[in-house]
């Protein structure tokens, strides 16, 4: 008597879940043993960078008090001690570490660190689409409010996504760098006075002060968002043809500036970037200006018109910077 037609399902399924059972007892066992290697893979870089620094510091004692050849082959060893800086680094890039004070006020201790190329890549595409679609969305928001909705409640509404952007923007990029961004300095700075700055508009009330910068930082946020588009656009082309040929790290990101891996081929962007800088500049002595006026009451106006100065001279100071080592290193070239 041949078995039932569900009493035969019930077996297969029944076999395919012992099968389900052993197999992810493997994986508990393999991710137990993932866990003990990165203990000690975690373990050994701390140690390692703890010898390294004792030994930095006999070498620079050393280099008083030694003749040429030990002093060339003291030079060789820092040379040496400086590229496992930038192993350990790629190798922490695949280890999970403690999150930053930033990140763990935010997300508290939860890991962030992803463990395959794959992941990390998807993370810092995912990244940089949300920028280019939030960059178009604010840029058609700005166009919004300045020409066709002259009302508070819409201002609020554009200043209130400028916070969360910024907000988000932050907490992406921290995470990119707990996997192995390279992303650092003024670039990850600037988007903290950016939410900083953004939560100040947002929260500046009604009134005459308000009405008389209005236009003007709207039409600012709409050249903002068309040079941040432009960046984006030629970034991503560059960046992915250095990639190509090994010139450049997987997790490079764009920026809204200017640094120098974009000196062949993006310098047509210098004149935009410099414009924008200085209508930052300019907003800022607007804001001054505004702050002296005798109706002036709002603590806002002044709060803004620094804000608006400290992004425009580490904008423009950090720009400046790179133009200047690049021009100064093709003149040694020469």
């Amino acid at each position: 008597m041949s078995k039932p037609t569900f009493q035969a399902e019930w077996e297969e399924i029944e076999k395919e879940y012992q099968q389900l059972q052993e197999t992810h007892k493997i994986y508990r066992h393999k991710l137990e043993e993932l866990t003990n290697l990165q203990v000690t893979c975690s373990s050994s870089i701390s140690k390692q960078r703890k010898c390294l620094k004792d030994l930095r510091h006999s070498l620079k004692k050393c280099a008083q008090m030694c003749d040429e050849k030990q002093l060339k082959l003291i030079t060789d060893i820092k040379s040496q001690i400086k590229d496992k800086e930038h192993v350990f680094f790629d190798m922490e890039a695949y280890l999970p570490k403690k999150n930053g004070l930033y990140l763990s006020l935010v997300l508290g201790n939860v890991n962030v660190t992803l463990l395959s190329n794959q992941a990390k890549f998807a993370y810092k595409d995912e990244y940089e689409k949300f920028k280019l679609y939030m960059t178009i969305i604010l840029m058609f928001g700005a166009i919004t409010c300045l020409f066709f909705l002259n009302y508070r409640v819409t201002d609020e509404i554009f200043n209130f996504l400028l916070v969360w952007y910024y907000c988000t923007l932050t907490i992406r990029e921290s995470i990119l760098i707990s996997n192995g961004s390279r992303i650092k300095g003024w670039w990850v700075s600037h988007h903290y006075v950016s939410t900083f700055l953004s939560g100040v508009m947002l929260t500046w009330p009604e009134g005459q002060m308000y009405q008389m910068f209005r236009s003007q930082f709207l039409a600012f946020s709409i050249y903002q968002s068309f040079v941040q588009f432009l960046q984006y656009y030629y970034q991503s082309g560059c960046l992915y043809r250095l990639r190509a040929l090994g010139e450049r790290n997987q997790l490079d990101l764009t920026v809204e500036g200017f640094q120098s891996w974009m000196w062949r081929g993006l310098t047509f962007l210098l004149p935009f970037l410099f414009f924008g800088h200085f209508w930052q500049l300019y907003n800022s002595v607007t804001l001054f200006r505004l702050a002296r006026h005798d109706d002036c009451k709002e603590w806002q106006v002044f709060m803004l018109a620094l804000t608006f100065l400290v992004l425009f001279l580490g904008n423009f100071l950090t720009t400046l910077k790179v133009v200047h080592q690049k021009v100064q290193k093709k003149e040694k070239d020469i």
